[in-house]
Formats: structure tokens, sequence, C-alpha cells
């Protein structure tokens, strides 16, 4: 049961039509996702600067994928699961790097498992890391820029994750071939 509307472009707020028209055409469809955040226009403008700032942060494909999986299936959202399933697909990211952050089992590249670890420390802790896994982070050869990149990413996906917690958020068409849960999850 959706509890927040889901705004089109002739519902939305005047503040929102303008985003989610962008939303159409880069999307080719307005996700459910975008329509629920257009209930407020500042929140949907919010989520869609966060969203390219993190894309053009100094994260490739891979680690993009990592950052956003880890927090999403962290957070349990069961829209943003299969959605970044979908576009790690369209971002040609590997099958195995998906597989193993949807089922919360350990990635097989070092440095990538490294990013999912101080991404995981960051949400679990709320930010409150230490000397040790900040080194180990470093080591794996990461810096600091991109421990402020994860708290971007992070950003982001409280947004998304949040809102389709409360909105209950259909997954899209699209999207729903790559339905997950947490109760699946054999880890």
């Amino acid at each position: 049961m959706t509890t927040l509307k889901i705004h089109d472009i002739e519902s939305a707020p005047e503040g929102s039509k303008t985003l989610l028209e962008q939303s159409l055409k880069s999307n080719g469809m307005i996700p459910g996702l975008h329509g629920v955040l257009a209930g407020a226009p500042g929140i949907l403008e919010a989520y869609q600067t966060i969203h390219k700032l993190f894309v053009d942060s100094s994260f490739n494909n891979d680690e993009l994928t990592v950052v956003w999986q880890t927090i999403n299936v962290e957070h349990a959202c069961h829209y943003c699961v299969p959605a970044h399933t979908a576009i790690a697909n369209m971002m040609k990211v590997d099958d195995a790097i998906s597989t193993a952050l949807r089922d919360e089992t350990p990635l097989e590249n070092p440095k990538l498992e490294a990013l999912r670890n101080m991404t995981l420390s960051i949400v679990r802790n709320r930010g409150h890391v230490n000397q040790e896994e900040l080194a180990t982070f470093y080591a794996a050869g990461y810096g600091e820029q991109q421990v402020l990149e994860i708290i971007l990413g992070l950003s982001q996906k409280v947004i998304s994750n949040y809102t389709n917690h409360i909105a209950n958020t259909p997954v899209d068409a699209p999207f729903q071939k790559f339905a997950w849960s947490k109760d699946n999850v054999t880890s």
C-alpha cells in the first residue's frame, strides 16, 4: 500500500513539473521514486542534484554501484535494490558484484570490498569510524576524497531509501525482474 502520492507532471506541484520533465527525458519514464519526491519540489531537486554530483565523483561505475547497493541493502530498500541492479546492468557492472552486494557476501575484488566495508562502517556507525578503519581504506588505494564522496552517496540514498520506506513506493516495471527483499538474503 502506497502511503504517499506518486505524482505525474500534471498532478505535481508547480516547482516539481520541470524536474519531472527532466526525469522523463533522462529515464524514458518518471520513476516512482521521483513521482513521490515531487510532492516537495526541494527534495526532488536535492535528490537529482546529489545524484549528478555523486555520479560525477571520483568513483567508477563499479565503485558507484558498491556504495549505492551497500547502502540500499543495509537500509533494506525494496525499491532501490532492484532499481540499482538494473542501473548496474546498464552501467555494465559485472553481475558478480551485484549478486554479492544483494546477497551480502564478500566481493572478490579486495579494493571494492574495502569500499564496501568503509561504506558499511559509515552507515552503521553514523560516521564514527576509527583510525584503523581509515588506514585500511587508505591502504586499499582510496583517500580522504573518497571518504567524503561516500558521505555524498549516503546523502542521496537517505533521501531515496527513507522516502521509499514511508511511501512504500511500488517497484517500477523495468526493475521488477530484479525484485529483492532483505528476508530473502542468505548471508
